[in-house]
């Protein structure tokens, strides 16, 4: 009796030890959820909250990088496979509802030109995107060479650019297939002004039925829609003819300097007409380049004489054959150029006045032909012909021909 009353108080105590090392065991899960995985509990278990993108980062995430939105229009499911319910009792169709087929119909037809016209620009930009990577291949490996050292004229750096040369050729005539498709796409403007204009007007015709103004409703919508998707594309497609012509005619200029680079066998840079889109001209009435006076006329009537008294930007002395001075020649402009991008220069030929009256004729023509040879270079390298002159005039102080470079 004594031994069973014994095990039950020992049993009694060890329940009530038991009660306070599960609720703290409970109270412990509670503050230290179990991230065994699948194995934990459901009650202590962690849970993940989801918390969705907001309108602004959803729309961020689907704009469409600049120059590949593809314009697709919706096709008028609502207005065109729907029957036709705008008939008379007898059956017969009604004058409106006859209307309101031969409009669906139509813009139908209008969707699938502007669908295959949104193709084609996607089309035109991939084959823009492998040219444009073929030429910048050619034009790298030129300029690698000239970089490194090469022999004046090499016949390999040639054929590279000629290369070069022919795929801006083919960026151009993407160009003008871009030229077209734009107007392609404003006749299609066009006809979904005159199928909206039609639209419109079919609801003031008598004889119709609610069903006929109910079709007439949804054509217009759908209409609406493809007008937008329209004005999407022509944007798309004057976004990208001016930025293909911009980036071609800086090419052309690079090109040009390029060749004669090529010919040189020495490395120059880019085509000085480009220095006109890196900077703004001063408009606080800074000194200009060089000796020019601020407030300059920007073109001078006779520019020898507007030339006296003005420190030349560069003077080459024709006392030898062939002297080299492109080099030094492309420096000194360019970085004109970068102090003023639209500054404007004069050549001018300076034949010395010694000896008789027929040799200084003949220094005189030859002296002429030497700025006309500089005034090639300069256009070799890029830079317009409307942004240089040429004239010629006689000095007592000049032993040789020279020609003088001037900044206006």
């Amino acid at each position: 009796m004594t031994d069973r009353f014994a095990h039950l108080r020992k049993t009694a105590l060890l329940l009530a030890l038991g009660v306070p090392l599960s609720g703290c065991n409970m109270v412990s899960e509670a503050l230290w959820p179990s991230l065994s995985g699948p194995s934990a509990s459901p009650q202590s278990s962690a849970v993940r909250q989801e918390i969705p993108a907001s309108s602004a980062e959803r729309q961020a995430q689907s704009a469409p990088m600049p120059g590949t939105t593809v314009v697709v229009p919706s096709r008028a499911t609502g207005a065109i496979d729907a029957p036709d319910t705008g008939r008379l009792p007898g059956g017969q169709q009604t004058a409106v509802g006859i209307r309101a087929q031969a409009m669906r119909t139509e813009l139908q037809n209008l969707q699938g030109a502007v669908q295959t016209r949104s193709g084609s620009i996607q089309q035109m930009r991939a084959d823009t995107v492998a040219t444009a990577q073929r030429y910048f291949t050619l034009v790298a490996g030129i300029n690698t060479r000239l970089q490194v050292g090469t022999t004046p004229g090499n016949p390999i750096l040639q054929a590279q650019w000629t290369q070069a040369a022919a795929e801006l050729d083919r960026l151009s005539a993407e160009i003008g297939r871009l030229a077209q498709l734009s107007s392609q796409a404003a006749s299609d403007a066009a006809m979904a002004a005159f199928l909206l204009d039609s639209t419109r007007a079919a609801y003031s015709l008598n004889g119709a039925v609610e069903d006929d103004h109910r079709q007439l409703a949804q054509v217009e919508d759908e209409v609406n829609r493809t007008v937008v998707s329209i004005d999407r594309l022509l944007n798309e497609l004057n976004e990208d003819i001016n930025r293909q012509s911009t980036y071609a005619s800086r090419e052309r200029s690079n090109l040009s300097a390029l060749s004669l680079a090529i010919r040189n066998g020495e490395l120059f840079g880019s085509g000085l007409n480009n220095r006109a889109f890196t900077n703004v001209a001063p408009a606080d009435g800074s000194p200009a380049i060089l000796g020019v006076a601020p407030g300059a006329q920007p073109q001078a009537a006779n520019p020898a004489t507007a030339a006296a008294g003005r420190r030349p930007l560069v003077v080459i002395r024709f006392d030898r054959a062939n002297p080299s001075y492109e080099q030094a020649l492309y420096t000194a402009v360019s970085r004109a150029l970068e102090r003023s991008p639209t500054a404007n220069f004069d050549l001018v030929a300076v034949a010395p006045t010694r000896g008789g009256q027929s040799q200084a004729a003949l220094a005189a023509t030859s002296a002429r032909r030497q700025a006309e040879s500089v005034m090639r270079s300069l256009g070799n390298m890029g830079l317009p012909a409307q942004r240089m002159t040429l004239s010629s005039t006689t000095s007592s102080q000049a032993q040789n021909n020279e020609v003088h470079l001037y900044v206006r």
